[in-house]
Formats: structure tokens, C-alpha cells, sequence
């Protein structure tokens, strides 16, 4: 009876998968998705014989904080185990804030400072090397916090070092000061609008490892902080750190704690504070480079003198009568969002929904393939209504690509009303390659509405959350774990009810200025200083004014320029000002926006930008033999699952909207028909 029995189940289970043969042949025969050249993908386990596959050994940052600007010197690591010459190509993310200056190679114990050239000479230099034996390193800007490292003719048992050098400014929050040191760069969904011919979206194409796997090299970082007055408090969100303090407390040096394989999987993030009122407001003057540039720091050769302006705003007002407000929250629930993304989005959602006033109105709007609206209009933020939204979120799972743009555009359209101050809430991890578009659409509707950005994961895109967040005169905020959502919620319900200085303008009165940065200053809505770059001619003298309105009124405060000193030590001011001129021309637009410009200050200033890159060469023919091409595998994002990769690569399934296909419909109810039979059947032959 038994054998029966199994030969019964064997046969009606044998019709089923026939018929699933069959179904399935109809769907491949289908048109097959469009093919993303520019995708990132999975790791192939296994290399060619004698051929090294992971290079890269170990990266490492060194962090020296002098009062409110980091200078970082990164060490990436090489090492050929195998028997064959490779060429290997590792894409890493840095702060978008960066101002990269300077780079060397070292190979045994000779070293070979890079150049600054423009990006295709640079590039044309090290195809050269690499097909005549040299071993070269280049430098590559793919996005303002994503560059590419190339290394050529690593020999086998070769080790070579080359470090890369950058300084960005450090400006506190709400008496915060925030060091943020990406580790990994996130799987980029490409969609089928992207410029697949650009040569900075080559780094879209990147392999990763399965999630939950660490990193195959080594990761590392130390911070030292010369503060100049007692730091209060020191502490880590994203990692086990260990800290020790000068003397007078004024200094301290950090270290990671212990051995974790997942440190190089999310972004390193300090928080420290000073203690007292901190820095309330200042002026840092360098007067102008020597005539032959510092080594270390080959920009500094200029003769231009800069100023740097650090102006505190007065302390938030009382929210007090505050007039009606509309949101319109924009939430990404694509493959890449599933996991703790998503679940840290919706705890995120229900708690800004939750904090909104009955006078507010509000909709939602998912996205994903494609999106969802919860309302054809914005709805009265009462207790219904918010708890009907709540559920129409928490319905939704992460699933399809991240189109972030067609988002965008809806959003736009949705119908308003006149009086009321409208904001878009944008929230996302951000994997997407065409932020220059989305910055567009949201600059093209400039003065319809704020934009405001939540970036949701470890290792957050945040060019593309500051670059909308700075398109739409809002403020951007990075949630890097589920207990921060609370604080991030409170934060921007303070930030929009009430801005701390609007009507912002700088005046300098006897001092001889130029090229000051920004030109326009926007609407100041954290409690953080008030930041102003420039070139200045002449003795340093005069004042230099900031106004604005505030909550309690007008708003003055006044610099003496005579009381500050020129230091040469301030050399790095000259490749901050650089930098945020870069910005301003390009960060946030599309590709080939402002390119001479841009090209003569990264070749003026020896500045990594889109359009100048870093090439090194030893000019000494070290292999005849060729060589293999290798790109590092990297990580996955702490906290992002496999589906980031399969749906950025135009895989995965439905997205939101989407119907299921006729034919994936059929192939279940058939499986579910075939196994009713044989149950039937079964119960039928057991009585």
C-alpha cells in the first residue's frame, strides 16, 4: 500500500511539473528585460588559474582634526598571490565634502607622487602604461563620494601602497561636531534613462559579495583631535571604539575596538562635543602660498589670500502660531530598501505621521518600479487618516528597481492649495545612478515647495540626499540605525516649524573680497554656523557683517577682520574654497555643466574633480608579458540584503503598481489544481 501510495504522489506530481515545464517555456519566451550594461552584480566564485581575485589586502584612514577642518590621509593596500600580472580597479565611497588634493604610489621603496591632468589625458597616460609594462595608479572621480582607484602591472607577489590625500570642513550641529568616513559603496540601480556611455557611471558595474559576508580586506581607522579647548564627549553610533584623552583633555585619539568583521561594511560616524558654548563664531586668513608649493600640499603654491567665515546663528525660537502646513512623504520601497531599511523607513513614517497637527494636511507616495499615491489629494492629518496610511505603508514590502525620478515628476503634479507651505519628504537609501537629473527636477520647481531627505541605511548615497536636500533649500538627515528614527523625526519636526535665520545676507565693509562662496545664502534651519568662503586683496582689515530675521527679530553679528591672524598653517583653505566653487558648478547638475571652469580649478588648485584625475607611473617596463584585468569585489551595505543587487540589475518582480503577469498567474493556480488532485487522490486511496 505504501509503495502505492508513493507512486500515486510521483505521477500527478510529474503532470504538475509538466505543466510548469510548459508555463515556464511562455514566460522565457517572452521579450526579455532590457539589458543593464551598467549593473552591479554578484561574485562568480572561482578565478582563473593563477590569477589573484581579491587584491586589495587592507584600507586605511588617518584622521588629524585641527579646530574645525580633517585632514585624511587614506592607504589602500595591493597584493598580487598569484602567479600572473593583474591590473586591479577598487571603487570606494569618501565624504562628499571632500576635497581631494594629493596622491602617491609606493612600490618596495620607491614612491611616485601623482600628477593632476585632465580626466582623459590622465586616463590615456595610464591605458599607455598599462599596455607598455608600467605599473601606474589612477585616481577617478565617478560622483562627488564615489572615486575609483586603478592599479596597473601588479606583479605577482608585488605589494603596492598608494595613499590618497583630503580635507573637508567640519561644521557642528546643534553644538555636535559630526566626522562621517564612508567605508563602502552601495549598489547603484541604473535605470534605462541612465547614459550608459558616461565614463563616470562605470562604477555602477561593480561585483558584490552575498550580504552578511565580510569584506575580504583588512579595514582600519585612527582619529586624532587637537581641539584647542576641553572636549566633553566622545562617541561612536556606528562602531566599538576606544578613546584616550591628552592631559588637559583638549586632545584625544581614537581607535576601533577589537577585531569586527563588519566594521568596513557601514560608515564610520564620531560625534564629539566641546565643552562650554564651544565654537560660537571666527575667521581663519591664509595669506597667500609660497612661491614653490608645499609638497604635501601642492595647491598651496597660489598667491591668492583666502578667509573663512564661521558665523553662529542665534538659538531656535518657541515654535509659537505656526500656519498650516501640506506633506508629501516620498518613500522608497524598492528591493534595495528590503530588510532593516525598510523596517527602519516605516518606524521612521509612522513616527512623523504621528507627530504631525490636525491643522497639517498630508499624502504618501510609494515608489519603487513604479508608485502608489495613498490620496489623489492631501488628506487632514487626523487619527484616521493617519492610522489608514500607516497600514497602507506597512503593506508594502521592498521589491522592484528605485525610480526616484518618475517619483519626483508625480509629485509635482499633485494638486495644492493656495496659502499653505507645502514640503516634500523624500526617503530613501538613495541607490541610484542619475542624481544629477533628480537634483534637476527639483531646482526646475524651486519655490513650489522644500525638499527635505531622510537617507535610510549604513551606508548611505549621500551625495544624492544632500544634493536634494541643497536642490530644494531643505535640510538632509541620515538614519544609520532604527533608534535613530525617533530623534531624526523630532529634529525635523523642529527644523520646519520653525528655521532658526531666514533672509540671510553677508557684508564685508573695508575688506577687499572676491569669489565668495556661496553667492546666496539659503534659509538657516539647523543651529549650526553659518558658513562664508572668499578670496580677499590688500591687509586683512574691516568688518564683516551677517543679518537676517530670526524668531525673535532681526539678527546682527559682526566680525573684526584686524583680530584675526594670517597663518600659513591655513593652507587647506585654499582647496576648501575650491571645493565648494566645485560644488556649486557641478555637484549637483548634469555631467558636462560648467567643464572648463571646473577643469581649471581642479588643475589650478591640484583637485580631484569630475573632469581632472590623479595619475601616477613608474616609468620603468616591468612586465612584457600582459595582464588581466581584476575589479575588488565589494561588500554589501551592513544591513542590505541580496535583492539590492538582483533588482538593480533588472531582476527581481513586481514593483509597486504592478500586476502580476498572466502567466505567473496561471503557473500557481496550476501547481495549486495538481497538488489539490494528489492530495484528494491520496486521502482517497488511504480509505
Amino acid at each position: 500500500m505504501a509503495l502505492r501510495l508513493l507512486c500515486m504522489a510521483v505521477m500527478y506530481l510529474r503532470h504538475a511539473s509538466v505543466l510548469f515545464v510548459l508555463l515556464a517555456s511562455s514566460l522565457a519566451s517572452a521579450d526579455p528585460p532590457t539589458d543593464k550594461s551598467l549593473s552591479p552584480y554578484f561574485v562568480v566564485e572561482g578565478s582563473k588559474p593563477g590569477v589573484e581575485a581579491m587584491p586589495l589586502e587592507a584600507t586605511h584612514a588617518d584622521v588629524h582634526i585641527s579646530g574645525v577642518i580633517a585632514d585624511v590621509v587614506v592607504r589602500q593596500t595591493y597584493r598580487n598571490e598569484g602567479d600572473q600580472t593583474i591590473n586591479a580597479r577598487y571603487v570606494f565611497p569618501a565624504s562628499t565634502r571632500a576635497a581631494v588634493y594629493g596622491m602617491q604610489m609606493t612600490i618596495g621603496d620607491r614612491t611616485i607622487v601623482a600628477k593632476i591632468k585632465e580626466r582623459e589625458a590622465a586616463r590615456a597616460d595610464y591605458e599607455a602604461a598599462k599596455k607598455t609594462g608600467k605599473t601606474a595608479s589612477l585616481l577617478e572621480e565617478d560622483r562627488p563620494n564615489v572615486f575609483s582607484m586603478s592599479v596597473a602591472n601588479i606583479l605577482p607577489k608585488d605589494k603596492i601602497d598608494v595613499e590618497l590625500r583630503y580635507t573637508e570642513l567640519l561644521v557642528p550641529t546643534d553644538g555636535v561636531y559630526e566626522l562621517a568616513y564612508p567605508t563602502v559603496v552601495g549598489p547603484r540601480y541604473v535605470s534605462e534613462r541612465a547614459d550608459a556611455k558616461s565614463p563616470t557611471a562605470d562604477f555602477t558595474a561593480s561585483p558584490y559579495t552575498h550580504g552578511g559576508v565580510p569584506p575580504t580586506y583588512d579595514f582600519g581607522i585612527a582619529v586624532h583631535i587637537a581641539a584647542g579647548m576641553p572636549i566633553a564627549a566622545i562617541d561612536s553610533p556606528s562602531h566599538a571604539i576606544t578613546t584616550s584623552f591628552s592631559a588637559k583633555h583638549d586632545a584625544a585619539d581614537i581607535a576601533l575596538a577589537g577585531m569586527d568583521p563588519t566594521a568596513g561594511t557601514k560608515d564610520f560616524i564620531l560625534h564629539y562635543q566641546l565643552a562650554g558654548a564651544g565654537l560660537q563664531q571666527g575667521l581663519l586668513l591664509f595669506p597667500g602660498g609660497p612661491a614653490k608649493p608645499d609638497p604635501l600640499h601642492p595647491g598651496s603654491g597660489a598667491k591668492e589670500s583666502f578667509f573663512l567665515t564661521m558665523v553662529q546663528p542665534p538659538r531656535r525660537p518657541a515654535a509659537g502660531d505656526i500656519p498650516a502646513r501640506e506633506y508629501v512623504f516620498i518613500v522608497d520601497v524598492s528591493g534595495s530598501m528590503e530588510g532593516f531599511p525598510l523596517t527602519t523607513a516605516k518606524h521612521l513614517m509612522h513616527d512623523l505621521l504621528g507627530r504631525l497637527r490636525p491643522t497639517d494636511t498630508f499624502d504618501v507616495l510609494l515608489f519603487s518600479g513604479a508608485d502608489e499615491l495613498y490620496a489623489k489629494t492631501s488628506v487632514p492629518a487626523v487619527a484616521t487618516q493617519i492610522d489608514a496610511a500607516e497600514r497602507f505603508i506597512d503593506a508594502h514590502d521592498g521589491g522592484g528597481g528605485t525610480e526616484l525620478l518618475p517619483a519626483i515628476q508625480h509629485a509635482m503634479t499633485l494638486p495644492r492649495t493656495d496659502g499653505v507651505s507645502r514640503s516634500f519628504v523624500v526617503v530613501t537609501d538613495g541607490y541610484i545612478a542619475e542624481e544629477p537629473a533628480v537634483f534637476d527636477e527639483i531646482r526646475d520647481h524651486l519655490g513650489e515647495a522644500n525638499v527635505f531627505s531622510f537617507g535610510i541605511g549604513t551606508s548611505v548615497n549621500r551625495h544624492l540626499m544632500e544634493g536634494v536636500a541643497k536642490a530644494g533649500q531643505g535640510e538632509a538627515f541620515i538614519v544609520t540605525s532604527e533608534k535613530d528614527g525617533d530623534a531624526a523625526a523630532a529634529k525635523f519636526r523642529d527644523y520646519v516649524e520653525a528655521p532658526v535665520l531666514t533672509k540671510v545676507e553677508v557684508a564685508f565693509d573695508g575688506l577687499d573680497t572676491y569669489d565668495v562662496q556661496p553667492k546666496v545664502l539659503p534659509d538657516v534651519f539647523a543651529e549650526r554656523p553659518v558658513i562664508v568662503f572668499g578670496k580677499y586683496r590688500g591687509e586683512p582689515k574691516g568688518t564683516i557683517t551677517l543679518t537676517g530675521v530670526s524668531g525673535h527679530g532681526r539678527f546682527v553679528s559682526k566680525l573684526d577682520v584686524a583680530g584675526a591672524r594670517p597663518d600659513a598653517g591655513n593652507a587647506a583653505l585654499a582647496y576648501l574654497w575650491a571645493r565648494a566653487k566645485v560644488s556649486e558648478l557641478s555637484d549637483f547638475y548634469r555631467e558636462d555643466a560648467n567643464q572648463k571652469e571646473v577643469t581649471a580649478l581642479g588643475l589650478q588648485y591640484n583637485l580631484l574633480t569630475k573632469f581632472t584625475s590623479f595619475i601616477a607611473v613608474e616609468d620603468v617596463v616591468r612586465t612584457t608579458k600582459g595582464s588581466t584585468d581584476v575589479d575588488q569585489p565589494l561588500p554589501m551595505p551592513a544591513g542590505v540584503s541580496d535583492a539590492s543587487v538582483a533588482y538593480a540589475s533588472g531582476g527581481g518582480s513586481m514593483s509597486v503598481g504592478d500586476e502580476p503577469p498572466l502567466a505567473v498567474i496561471l503557473l500557481l493556480v496550476a501547481i495549486g489544481i495538481a497538488a489539490a488532485n494528489v492530495r484528494h487522490r491520496l486521502r482517497r486511496i488511504a480509505q
